[in-house]
């Protein structure tokens, strides 16, 4: 895979395909995603035309890890900035699935969305932590266990289990996540970020944002109730919203069919 080289000095690595001078779409994985777990989408928007980038985040994938501290929600964000500038990317539109997606509020709340035509954020709650004016965080996660709940990575609510999923959507799950090759546990750097990500609050960004964005939520999505799309959708008035059925946390890969049609629909509209 090509890389590219982040404002301080990290190694990123990319998948870039489709028309070079198609519409750019680029996409953001979740939280030790790689950029290959995009592979369902892949086809469908390079058959639409689309040029398609999915960038590693820094410690995901083939990305280098990086330096002690630069393991937050804002590098984060300033490594997919970083990356739009270093492809010259415009009129893109950005695609995070999971923690994904909040690097991309990340990146919002410091102004850089230059070079963004718009933002697709795929089952991520903008607020993990769960409060009287935001029921829609991750269950369980309360005042009572914000320091301790993802102490040692990310629990198991019990909403739904693997074996609910059925045996199509854990072969599309194993597939596209290569769940066979990956490291069990969690390192430092992911625990520092995953810590700094359970505590942020991204509605402001969402309300402030001069660009239009669609928030997708599956049906049986594993971490938070699947209204917290339309609720971060009514925060701005250039904002829609969706939800998946029969989709689980990896909406877009666990109904890949869906998703696209969904995906395409906003990008052809």
């Amino acid at each position: 895979m090509p890389d590219l080289i982040a404002s301080d000095g990290v190694r990123l690595n990319y998948l870039d395909s489709g028309d070079p001078a198609g519409r750019p779409v680029l996409l953001v994985a979740g939280f030790k995603a790689p950029a290959t777990s995009w592979k369902p989408q892949l086809k469908a928007l390079e058959r639409a035309g689309h040029r398609v980038i999915a960038l590693d985040r820094r410690g995901h994938g083939g990305s280098d890890v990086g330096p002690d501290g630069s393991h937050t929600m804002e590098r984060h964000g300033a490594d997919i900035a970083d990356a739009i500038a270093a492809l010259g990317v415009q009129d893109a539109t950005v695609v995070g699935q999971s923690q994904g997606g909040n690097s991309i509020w990340a990146l919002a709340s410091a102004g850089r969305t230059g070079g963004i035509r718009d933002i697709v954020i795929v089952d991520q709650t903008p607020k993990m932590l769960n409060t009287a004016d935001w029921p829609f965080g991750f269950y369980g996660y309360d005042e009572s266990t914000a320091d301790t709940l993802f102490a040692a990575g990310v629990p198991d609510p019990g909403r739904h289990s693997i074996a609910s999923k059925g045996p199509v959507r854990i072969a599309r799950l194993v597939a596209a996540m290569d769940l066979k090759a990956a490291k069990a546990g969690f390192t430092a750097a992911e625990l520092e970020l995953l810590n700094d990500h359970a505590r942020r609050d991204w509605r402001p960004a969402i309300a402030a944002v001069t660009v239009p964005a669609l928030f997708v939520a599956g049906r049986e999505s594993d971490f938070w109730p699947c209204e917290h799309a339309a609720a971060a959708a009514s925060l701005s008035p250039l904002a829609e919203s969706a939800v998946i059925e029969k989709a689980g946390h990896a909406t877009n890969i666990e109904q890949p069919k869906a998703f696209d049609d969904v995906l395409l629909r906003w990008l052809a509209r």
